[in-house]
């Protein structure tokens, strides 16, 4: 690799209350996501994170704004081939179904883009400054990267994973030269993770770095609304190119610009939650957690 790291964190990144959260919304997602044909119950999953039932209720419905039971029932394959299917609805649409308030709490992400021009993405990053910093996000820890220009990254790591992540992020922009700046980058974490951030009229600003088709099918994904999804057919379809779900889904992989850029919203032809770059577990966390604000 050619990139300059001009500083490496040699020490693991702190993570803070909303990151331990996670850890254990991450573990209580894989039990229910592998054992949702059983329906383990709360004092179940409890009783083996060594948890009392009301901490972990409490827990998660801190993080997810959903029960266990009401997030397993958000996240079931046979939910979502039906909203996608048989009623043509939003995946996660799940606010009357699970006695939420309603449409009104929806919240939208508003981003406003550009792509860099193929000559500079050919040139490996050539050129560019891009600051990076881990930071606690609802997903566990976040490594966001932004330029002058405007924010280029958004990755996620468990913890110990933190220098992978960032390893991933810099061979894909290898010419680039790489500045350790948390406090530059924590202003976007707070714009990315926080929903009262969200506001029209003070989008934030991202940079779209890589080939042409992969920039069209990025910005297909940015068409997706909070709270709905797309399968990578109809991505397909809309870009021009309704013979190429394969090639739109490696495109979908090689999104630079996670959440933001929200590829975990886009679901195989059944409704199903195929792979996703940061792990399958992140990717139903994510669809949860909006099922409970929209």
């Amino acid at each position: 690799m050619n990139a300059i790291l001009e500083t490496m964190t040699e020490e693991p990144i702190e993570i803070t209350p909303s990151g331990a959260d996670y850890d254990v919304v991450r573990k209580v997602i894989a039990m229910i996501s592998e054992e949702y044909r059983e329906q383990p119950g709360l004092e179940t999953i409890a009783r083996r994170l060594d948890m009392s039932p009301t901490s972990l209720q409490k827990t998660f419905t801190r993080w997810a704004g959903l029960s266990p039971k009401a997030f397993l029932q958000a996240i079931t394959l046979d939910h979502a081939k039906r909203l996608l299917g048989e009623e043509k609805l939003p995946l996660l649409d799940t606010s009357y179904e699970l006695g939420l308030s309603g449409p009104g709490r929806l919240h939208d992400l508003f981003v406003t883009h550009e792509s860099m021009s193929p000559g500079e993405w050919k040139a490996g990053g050539g050129g560019l400054v891009i600051r990076y910093g881990f930071h606690a996000s609802p997903f566990g820890t976040a490594l966001v990267m932004a330029t002058d220009r405007g924010l280029a990254g958004v990755a996620f790591a468990d913890p110990g994973e933190e220098k992978a992540a960032l390893a991933d992020m810099t061979a894909r922009w290898p010419e680039a030269r790489y500045v350790e700046d948390e406090p530059m980058t924590e202003a976007y974490a707070r714009r990315i993770f926080d929903p009262a951030e969200w506001a029209a009229d003070r989008p934030l600003k991202v940079v779209l770095i890589g080939t042409d088709f992969q920039v069209q099918v990025w910005e297909s994904l940015l068409k997706i609304p909070f709270g709905k999804a797309k399968t990578y057919s109809e991505i397909a379809c809309e870009i021009g190119r309704p013979k190429a779900s394969r090639a739109v889904g490696a495109a979908i992989g090689r999104n630079p610009v996670s959440f933001v850029v929200p590829c975990h919203r886009a679901l195989g032809k059944s409704g199903a939650l195929t792979g996703y770059h940061w792990g399958l577990t992140r990717k139903r966390a994510m669809l949860g957690w909006e099922a409970g604000r929209a």
